[in-house]
């Protein structure tokens, strides 16, 4: 990815939006995308339990907001 901001975080952005974690599978962090998604597709799976789900949707929400912010330091 070239810097924040760029077309490349925009796009990992929007698929964060439909599945946690693909964002950053999507710029080739593998490590973040699978917490992301074992964290959000957990909590949403315990919804019933309102705070995992509370805890989910703001993994969610970080997500989105670090595939779009986030700087390759090479």
């Amino acid at each position: 990815m070239a810097s924040q901001g760029s077309t490349g975080n925009v796009i990992a952005a929007i698929c964060n939006v439909f599945f946690p974690g693909l964002g950053q599978l999507v710029q080739g962090r593998l490590f973040p995308a699978i917490i992301f998604a074992i964290v959000c597709v957990g909590g949403y799976a315990l919804w019933m339990l309102v705070i995992p789900a509370i805890i989910a949707a703001l993994f969610h929400l970080y997500s989105v907001i670090d595939a779009a912010t986030y700087k390759n330091n090479n």
